[in-house]
């Protein structure tokens, strides 16, 4: 398996829409890497970042709003 370096300093991440502006639960997950997305805890961007690829995130997506 091929390992993928991801720096969180000069990914591009963009916020949850369903973030709250008092600092809620909020993922953000960076673009621009084919193939791939890159999720973090926005209240901790210097902690982990846990890679998942492009063709799971849809259905893991779909299984978290079918769990609401």
């Amino acid at each position: 398996m091929e390992s993928t370096e991801i720096d969180p300093a000069s990914a591009s991440w963009r916020k949850s829409s369903y973030s709250n502006a008092s600092g809620g639960d909020c993922v953000e997950v960076a673009d621009g890497l084919p193939g791939l997305v890159p999720v973090r805890d926005s209240k901790r961007p210097g902690g982990p970042v846990v890679v998942i690829t492009a063709a799971a995130w849809g259905p893991f997506v779909a299984a978290v709003k079918a769990a609401r």
